[in-house]
């Protein structure tokens, strides 16, 4: 029988751990002195917000010689501001000025690219821990901003295993309602590139809009229509093709901006294992694993020309094409393109054992459709189904 008056022991227990807990209050005993360093730092490890952990070296003196040997760690810069602020705004400008005259990147930007790329060249500063080429990271829950590049606040970590950055914002400009993300593997030097873009991306939540569009994924019909081994007609219309061609060079240039500027935080840290630079926007994402991070150690980074990013190779590139492509979560892609690239020497590997666009022998692309997350994954795996196009481009 059920009764809402409490069994004598039960109350005697209760009596007992609470007059228990008022005496260890009483004499100041901190619950956390009782836990090992081996469950405080996986309590840290969860935590993994440099800034948070920051605050928690400051709690105790035990606090702060745990937290530097945290494995996982994330940073995020949440702005950018310049160092030198009493600089004069003429003499910040001729540096400015004189800075993206001397960046290879800014020039193409200027002549080919146009307001579709934004300047990249400030991700030197971002990142590099050099004095003359630093920018802050604003705190935004403190009242000062904090003058710190991501590679001094590290420096403090002893044993990072995996580590993410993550910048403010994606270095290319894109049009509202544009798609362009890329997810780009680097060793030394490009391991391989998926860039997915779409003109624009539709919803179809209206009725209205599926009616208008129709069947939009017709099953691929290989022998009819276009010529099957050339680009479709539609591929060019309206700017389309000088379009793709800036989402493809400008994603690589950004990747190889980030690659190259990531050198001094790989070298300070031996023991990392896995390294992410993604950003804010969710466009573009640098990855290492174990294997490429020790690759990076014995061979350094092979520099193009005068500018802050790392040397492209000749690279192969397979290039799926849909006029509309929609997806099951409830959206249409207006010019999808999905962009695979390799290096040339990786591509002719391929090529020998049975690869190539015209073979029967279908390559490996499991890199390609598991590159992005749903519902792009989606959408990669349903453009590889259509017919894939190859092309080359040089060193740059």
């Amino acid at each position: 029988m059920l009764s809402g008056t409490p069994d004598p022991l039960e109350r005697w227990i209760g009596d007992g751990l609470a007059a228990s807990a008022a005496l260890e209050e009483e004499q100041g005993i901190d619950h956390f002195d009782r836990l090992p360093d081996s469950i405080l730092l996986v309590i840290f490890n969860h935590i993994k917000d440099v800034k948070a952990l920051g605050r928690c070296c400051v709690v105790s003196h035990r606090f702060h010689s745990l937290v530097p040997l945290v494995d996982n760690v994330s940073v995020r810069i949440d702005c950018v501001v310049s160092d030198d602020l009493s600089t004069s705004p003429s003499s910040s400008g001729s540096s400015a000025a004189a800075e993206k005259t001397r960046s290879v990147f800014s020039h193409f930007a200027r002549a080919f690219l146009g307001g579709i790329v934004r300047p990249i060249y400030a991700l030197g500063q971002i990142l590099s821990s050099s004095p003359s080429k630093r920018l802050s990271y604003v705190e935004s829950s403190f009242s000062e901003v904090s003058h710190y590049s991501p590679s001094q606040v590290l420096k403090s970590f002893k044993e990072i295993r995996r580590l993410r950055i993550q910048l403010p914002a994606g270095e290319l400009v894109v049009n509202d309602g544009v798609l362009l993300k890329w997810k780009a593997n680097f060793g030394s030097t490009i391991n391989s590139c998926v860039i997915l873009g779409a003109s624009s991306v539709i919803s179809l939540s209206s009725p209205s809009l599926s009616t208008q569009f129709g069947s939009p994924n017709p099953a691929p019909d290989l022998c009819s229509g276009e010529d099957n081994n050339s680009i479709p007609e539609s591929f060019y219309v309206n700017g389309g093709l000088k379009l793709r061609v800036v989402w493809t060079i400008s994603s690589l240039i950004a990747a190889s901006a980030r690659h190259y500027l990531l050198q001094s935080i790989v070298s300070d840290h031996e023991t990392l294992e896995f390294l992410d630079l993604t950003d804010a926007d969710g466009q573009g994402v640098l990855s290492m694993n174990r294997h490429q991070l020790q690759e990076l150690t014995v061979n350094p980074v092979c520099a193009s020309g005068s500018s802050q990013r790392t040397l492209m190779p000749a690279l192969s590139m397979r290039l799926w094409y849909e006029p509309l492509l929609e997806i099951p979560c409830g959206m249409m892609l207006k010019g999808a393109t999905l962009v695979a690239i390799q290096p040339s020497e990786e591509r002719s590997r391929e090529m020998m054992s049975g690869g190539s666009c015209t073979s029967d022998v279908a390559p490996d692309l499991s890199w390609v459709s598991n590159a992005f997350e749903e519902p792009y994954n989606i959408a990669a795996s349903m453009l590889m189904e259509r017919r894939s196009y190859c092309l080359e481009m040089n060193s740059f």
